[in-house]
């Protein structure tokens, strides 16, 4: 019995454990009940929420519009967001901020930042010596970096979903460009951090928006490889993506839908904004030259007249989208000089020609990074605004061959409905239908080293080594280890992008740095005199390319095994525990899984492993995964796999080192030679050495070598001062609201006092008193309100509600009056006719006792009397006094009558009907007219199997009560009452009645 239960205790324990996973999942969801996605264009964002009875929906604006423009302005004491943020552009360009993003992971010698300078000559960039980057100068005392502007749009977009949602939130998936860099996903995951956001994944826009096409059309997609074409040409640059939509049988779910990306081509300044900036200058050309012999200034050394002209040029582009020619036309463009000026297409097309001639360029690159031709591709969908020009289309359409272009897709909120998806997704709180994503390294990263090799005898030189750790085109996210398997000291290696000629000079020189990362490895030669007596596999790196497509060194390990013979003690507690709890949360994985592993990229001479499968490179993550640096107490393995699944780089490290691999016993062996059975000498000597595995931890030093990151003191710092802007815009919303109210007040008051109403319930010394007030506080408000504190404008609304309190309670009793007096007038009358029904049941068919029916009479007639005499007394008073009837008396009256009443119904409901007791000859007696409840001796049926001689239970009186339930009016008296003396046939039950108690 002992046993068992010794047994049966580290299983309840893991019962135990899996119920506490299970809370902690609960209480965590309890938090996150809501997620959203912000698609972050160049121009304008899309904002998307899933929440509990909404699935996908797009966050509509305070203007009440789908999209907002990525617009801030930033001025001493206000910001502005979105539209108004639009606005205020013209009226003061220096302080609004429009396409920041293009500065995002940008050192200041960036092409693309000189382009920023030349676009927008009213903005100052100043220069950051420590980062190297550029930061938005507004004035002497503000200025901002683009990290903290697009933090502050995230905030301003997470306030428009929590608006939406009517819960926070705190989970979001974030779109960005498919051609960012390390750099630039680095910088809006560190905004996002600002903001306070949690970034579930930072997902391609283009990616998104495949995600959207293919998960509204989840039936059409079968094995069968479909080949489709996304080409989105937004505000700011063009992305040509080519996907690959088809099942695929996965380990969890069965078959389900995949995308892969298989090709993606770009062109980071292709779009609708350089078609304005060009029609701009058209337009300023032309403004300039009807004013030539005016002697005026040009108009594009005025930032005003120039934002004026970029917002006409932007109607203009959209307008000759369907039209041939068009009006351009400003009021007060300059000096109160008013602008007209006629545009037609074909001006605007020729404007533009070399724009129309790089379309075709992304649709090569992505072609070619896929290795496909265009017969290949079944689909050419169109994404983005600028899609929207007629010669875009016209161009593209001769480019891919096609007979036409599929427009059947929302090219404005596709990537917002994507990345909420996979919000929705990756989040806890929801279960979506699976989906598979397959997303593609744009840019290839390699590992970098150099090691000293013996050429000749006594001859040493040094070898450069690189090996590839994510390709071109290679699936992520996914984990990669390369081991280094002749270093026993400390080294160094990089981490660089590898072979991007496939971009040409101008977008390499936007690209910015090669080098990612110089990693200094510390403590590796410790670690080998630490284990001198083991056998070295090698230092191993463990890399990781997230959901976000940002890398990062997971750890370093130096890992050493020897060859132990197996004790034969017993496993103790806590291993069997461990084992139990592993079984139960799936089993675990036995030494073979954990064995059947390799490295994915290795550091050989002959060569690299296979660095650019994803598959083995997730084997060898788990596999170190799951070892532990400690010893291995687990049975040993079978030794054939372990021959099997050996790798190629451990089998080079053991032929360099002198190790041969010892040789495994046989299970026939094992058996004993011709079925003998061997003896316990001989057992011990055949019984197989296993491995065991020590892993130490190297320390690790990184290098940012592309853009240093934010410190972290830095960081905090930027995230306050933030945070202190957020709260001083919601003070001033707050004073604005306290001063909208005080001002509505005094405007709703003054006109109330000339209303008969009110006129009939005050004196005119009281209005004269309340409107003098009303005046002296509005004289206040326009003199000395714009310096008035939230809490000084809260006290005056205060002092007049006051005031004026006694006034509004009097109209507003004499408003509830009849209503109430009406209602309580109607209770009294159907009470007292209940009563009196009650009182009309005959005794013996009585269930309300004379206490019941005697309280119910006292409640009624103790209401009537204070209603008489209240209502006597308020007559009598002028209208000008307090009232002394009050309406919430009335109901205070209503609901204790209600009460009493209530409960004698609900006693009726539930009443049981008392059975009439027989004579001898198997007929009711009939109780005399003047007997009593007592001396008629209740009876009731007897049950099956007892005698009639049995003595009957009385029902006992019901003189104490409950409070009742709520009931239906129960029907009293009538015929039915009346016939119920009448003497039923002998040996027959008496019929009951509905009404029958």
């Amino acid at each position: 019995m002992a046993a068992t239960i010794r047994r049966q205790r580290p299983r309840r324990l893991a019962c135990w454990a899996l119920m506490a996973v299970l809370l902690a999942d609960l209480l965590a969801l309890s938090d996150t009940l809501a997620v959203m996605s912000v698609d972050l264009g160049s121009e304008s964002m899309k904002v998307a929420i899933v929440k509990p009875g909404v699935p996908m929906e797009i966050v509509l604006n305070k203007e009440s519009r789908r999209k907002t423009p990525v617009t801030v302005t930033l001025k001493e004491n206000e910001r502005f967001f979105g539209d108004s943020a639009a606005s205020m552009a013209i009226k003061n360009p220096k302080a609004t901020l429009r396409y920041f993003q293009h500065l995002l992971g940008k050192q200041e010698n960036n092409p693309h930042v000189a382009l920023y300078r030349a676009r927008f000559p009213e903005h100052e960039l100043g220069f950051d010596p420590q980062r190297q980057t550029v930061y938005f100068q507004i004035s002497p005392q503000l200025q901002f970096s683009p990290e903290e502007v697009l933090s502050m749009l995230l905030n301003y977009s997470r306030s428009l979903a929590e608006d939406f949602a009517e819960q926070p939130i705190k989970d979001a998936v974030i779109t960005v460009p498919a051609f960012f860099n390390q750099a630039e996903r680095r910088a809006v995951l560190q905004a996002a951090h600002m903001a306070g956001l949690k970034v579930l994944q930072l997902i391609n826009d283009n990616t998104a928006t495949a995600l959207s096409y293919g998960v509204f059309r989840r039936k059409d997609i079968n094995s069968t490889a479909q080949n489709v074409m996304f080409y989105d040409m937004g505000a700011g640059s063009t992305v040509c993506t080519i996907v690959t939509y088809q099942t695929v049988k996965t380990k969890d779910a069965g078959m389900q839908p995949q995308l892969q990306v298989r090709g993606v081509g770009f062109d980071r300044t292709l779009g609708g904004l350089e078609m304005e900036l060009r029609l701009r200058e058209h337009l300023a050309g032309i403004f300039n030259e009807q004013r030539k012999g005016q002697r005026a200034k040009d108009v594009r050394e005025n930032p005003r007249a120039m934002a004026k002209l970029l917002r006409e040029a932007n109607r203009l582009k959209t307008v000759l989208s369907a039209n041939a020619d068009h009006m351009a036309q400003i009021e007060g463009l300059m000096d109160d000089v008013d602008f007209k000026a006629k545009v037609t297409r074909a001006e605007f097309e020729e404007l533009c020609a070399d724009l129309f001639e790089r379309v075709p360029g992304p649709v090569q690159q992505a072609l070619q990074s896929a290795e496909m031709k265009l017969d290949e591709i079944e689909q050419v969908i169109l994404v983005g605004g600028a899609t929207r020009v007629p010669k875009v289309q016209e161009v593209l359409l001769k480019a891919v061959g096609k007979e036409e272009l599929g427009k059947n897709i929302n090219a404005d909120e596709a990537a917002a409905m994507g990345a909420v998806y996979q919000a929705a997704a990756l989040s806890k709180a929801f279960k979506v239908k699976p989906f598979v994503v397959r997303d593609a390294v744009i840019y290839p990263i390699l590992v970098e080293f150099t090691r000293e090799v013996e050429e000749e005898p006594g001859v040493r030189s040094l070898k450069h080594n690189k090996r590839v750790l994510f390709c071109r085109m290679g699936p992520y996210p996914q984990r990669k280890v390369i081991t280094f398997n002749r270093y026993n000291h400390d080294f160094n290696f990089h981490i660089n992008y590898g072979d991007l000629g496939f971009l040409g000079p101008e977008d390499l020189r936007v690209f910015g740095s090669q080098n990612l990362t110089t990693v200094k490895l510390k403590g590796v030669g410790e670690s080998f005199k630490k284990y001198p007596d083991y056998e070295s596999k090698g230092i191993k790196a463990h890399f990781n390319l997230d959901e976000s497509g940002v890398l990062s060194l997971d750890r370093v390990e130096s890992v050493f095994e020897t060859l132990v013979e197996d004790s034969p003690e017993e496993e103790s507690t806590l291993t069997k525990l461990g084992n139990t709890i592993s079984s139960l949360f799936g089993g675990g994985a036995t030494q073979d899984t954990k064995e059947n592993g390799t490295d994915t990229v290795q550091e050989e001479e002959e060569g690299a492993a296979e660095g650019s499968k994803a598959e083995p490179g997730e084997q060898a993550e788990l596999r170190e995964e799951a070892e532990a640096p400690t010893e291995d107490t687990s049975p040993p393995p079978p030794p054939e796999p372990k021959e099997d699944v050996a790798t190629e780089g451990e089998k080079a490290a053991e032929k360099d080192n002198g190790v041969k691999p010892e040789a495994q016993p046989s299970e026939k062996d094992e058996a004993g030679a011709e079925g003998v059975p061997p003896t316990l000498e001989e057992e011990k000597k055949q019984k197989p050495a296993r491995k065991q595995r020590m892993v130490e931890e190297i320390g690790v030093e990184l290098v940012v070598l592309d853009l240093p990151d934010l410190r972290q003191d830095e960081l905090a710092r930027s995230a306050q001062k933030l945070q202190d802007l957020t709260l001083r815009d919601l003070e001033k919303q707050e004073r604005e609201k306290a001063a909208n109210s005080l001002e509505a007040f005094i405007f709703e008051t003054q006109d109330k006092l000339y209303q008969p109403e009110y006129q009939e319930v005050s004196t005119e010394e009281q209005r004269e008193d309340i409107s003098g007030r009303l005046r002296a506080t509005s004289t206040w408000l326009e003199d000395e309100g714009f310096g008035a504190t939230t809490v000084m404008l809260k006290e005056k609304l205060a002092e007049l509600r006051k005031l004026c309190q006694g006034l509004f309670f009097r109209v507003e009793e004499r408003k509830k009056w009849p209503e109430r007096l009406s209602a309580l007038d109607n209770l009294l009358n159907h009470s007292s006719m209940f009563l009196t029904g009650a009182r009309l049941i005959p005794e013996m068919d009585q269930i309300f006792t004379e206490v019941e029916m005697t309280t119910l009479e006292k409640v009624i007639n103790e209401t009537w009397a204070w209603k008489n005499v209240t209502v006597a007394e308020q007559a009598k008073l002028p209208a000008t006094e307090k009232p002394v009837l009050l309406s919430k008396d009335i109901e205070a009256k209503m609901m204790a009558l209600d009460r009493e009443v209530q409960y004698l119904l609900n006693k009726a409901k539930f009443a049981k009907p008392r059975p009439r007791p027989k004579d001898k000859n198997g007929t009711r007696a009939e109780p005399p007219l003047n007997a009593s409840a007592s001396d008629q001796g209740d009876k009731v049926i007897p049950p099956a199997g007892q005698t009639e001689d049995a003595k009957p239970i009385s029902e006992p009186e019901q003189e104490t009560r409950s409070e009742p339930a709520d009931s239906e009016p129960l029907e009293l008296g009538g015929p039915a009452a009346e016939s119920e003396q009448k003497e039923q046939p002998t040996g027959q039950k008496p019929t009951l009645k509905n009404d029958e108690l």
